[in-house]
């Protein structure tokens, strides 16, 4: 049974195909060979294609084993391709959000994240999961250094009116029936080097993703992830510089128009 879903899998994902003709055609030919239904001449030319086959397919098997002996000695020697690596997006984010119980974000307005994750928030938050948010203090003079940052020294006021969208949902998160206390938000009187998304840091299967904010590229932010099985020292890397970006932001308040929750 183990063999034929073996099989089966293989079959479907189009993989060992070789393997199985030649293992097939050889059956084949030995049984005519045996009850004599088909000439030696005709065994003797299907045997050599046989061969050939099982030949084509060692040759495609012995490329991949190249192939894959030069990628790693490439990861060994530090030449590895920035596409292996960086990104676009965050890949399978909500459904990894889906499932978190500590969930920490830091941004510069983080309006393009809140604006998609805030509805999944929310029902992790009823859910028991805690969520922390750092975004730079609209109030101070953090939108107007995003501006210089992007290279639009002169729109400041586009950066407030981002956070301005940006506290409305966290409010709207914060205030969310069954969510009280597990909600927290901090201002930054800076503009943070780097987005981070922390999903479950403390837990094995945790992960942080980080964005490389870009000046006004109009390609987007170059996106990669850290797992704490794979890459130990940068996992812990990025979760102390949350952890250090968080000590130092302004907890949220009633003047903010927050609960007392939302300033733990």
């Amino acid at each position: 049974m183990r063999f034929l879903r073996r099989l089966r899998a293989d079959l479907s994902a189009g993989e060992n195909l070789e393997i199985y003709t030649t293992a097939l055609l050889s059956l084949v030919l030995a049984v005519l060979g045996i009850i004599g239904t088909v000439g030696g001449d005709v065994l003797a030319a299907a045997t050599l294609a046989t061969l050939a086959l099982l030949a084509g397919g060692m040759l495609g098997s012995r490329r991949q084993v190249a192939e894959l002996t030069a990628e790693v000695r490439a990861r060994g020697s530090g030449e590895v391709r920035a596409e292996d690596f960086l990104g676009r997006e965050k890949a399978d984010l909500v459904e990894h959000v889906r499932t978190a119980q500590d969930i920490r974000i830091v941004g510069v307005t983080l309006s393009r994240t809140l604006r998609n994750l805030v509805d999944e928030l929310q029902r992790r938050t009823v859910a028991g999961a805690v969520v922390k948010v750092a975004l730079i203090d609209p109030t101070g003079t953090g939108p107007d250094e995003a501006a210089h940052r992007s290279t639009i020294p002169e729109r400041g006021e586009m950066y407030r009116n981002r956070l301005r969208s940006s506290v409305d949902l966290l409010r709207e998160l914060a205030e969310t029936p069954g969510a009280a206390g597990r909600v927290e938000v901090r201002f930054l009187r800076f503009v943070p080097a780097f987005g981070l998304l922390l999903l479950d840091p403390q837990r094995p299967g945790g992960r942080i993703h980080v964005d490389i904010y870009s000046h006004g590229s109009a390609s987007g932010d170059a996106v990669f992830t850290v797992l704490p099985h794979r890459d130990e020292q940068w996992f812990q890397h990025f979760q102390s510089e949350f952890d250090s970006v968080w000590e130092h932001g302004r907890p949220a308040d009633a003047s903010d128009g927050f609960p007392v929750a939302a300033s733990a």
